[in-house]
């Protein structure tokens, strides 16, 4: 049996030593559309960054197979971007780069030519001398959907890739989701749309601070279970006690 991409055992992650995921286990496999699912406040954001090495472990573990923090491409949400910041769409793309290239180290023409064809693969031609600022949300995301494809890594982690945006571009974001797929790259992303989840990614983790279940999509999205994560997230209390593990 191949062993997981990621091996949560008994992982709890959180902020100081306040937890926001508690004692999640789970084997996340290789070469899977995996969706992280859960109501609002669920803990899926955390989850991520624990997975991407931005938080470490307040116990339990969390072990990867064959691959290292910087061999993941991590897109965070659209939101927490700051649009004002004085960067080309080029420039966005091609610091997807720096973290293999190293603080002082330069992508050079490879890294340029990258984020050139990246910027052609979503659509975005030409817009490499374009202000952040000038962009709308729709391109903007498609930019950023870039940043990854320049990366080129093995792993690839993904904060509400679709949220707010129109069809077209969720549509032709999601078709670029499922080449990464078909082409043996490890894909989590965190998700709202459960019809997505259930038609396009083979695995759902579903969260309320704690797991509520982890398997195949259609097994995982139950009613049951849907229904035990809100009433679980429901009774959550924001002035719960830290964790003793």
């Amino acid at each position: 049996m191949a062993r997981p991409a990621f091996d949560l055992r008994d992982l709890t992650v959180g902020y100081g030593r306040r937890p926001a995921v508690h004692h999640v286990c789970a084997a996340l496999p290789k070469a899977s559309l995996i969706a992280v699912v859960g109501p609002n406040g669920a803990g899926k954001s955390t989850l991520l960054k624990a997975l991407t090495g931005e938080l470490k472990p307040l116990s339990g573990a969390l072990v990867r197979d064959g691959f290292r923090a910087r061999d993941i491409a991590f897109m965070p949400q659209l939101a927490s971007l700051d649009r004002a910041a004085p960067l080309s769409v080029g420039e966005l793309v091609v610091s997807g780069l720096w973290r293999r290239c190293g603080l002082f180290g330069q992508p050079g023409r490879d890294g340029f030519d990258k984020a050139r064809a990246a910027l052609e693969a979503v659509g975005l031609s030409g817009f490499e001398n374009r202000a952040l600022g000038s962009l709308s949300g729709g391109q903007l995301q498609r930019a950023l959907f870039a940043r990854v494809i320049a990366q080129d890594c093995p792993v690839i982690v993904l904060d509400e890739p679709f949220a707010a945006l129109d069809v077209r571009t969720a549509g032709d974001l999601l078709e670029i989701v499922a080449g990464w797929g078909a082409g043996g790259r490890t894909v989590i992303a965190a998700l709202h749309d459960l019809d997505m989840v259930r038609a396009r990614f083979s695995h759902a983790l579903l969260l309320a601070r704690n797991m509520i279940d982890f398997g195949p999509s259609a097994q995982v999205l139950s009613g049951e279970n849907l229904l035990r994560a809100r009433r679980m997230e429901e009774a959550w209390r924001v002035d719960a006690e830290t964790c003793a593990a």
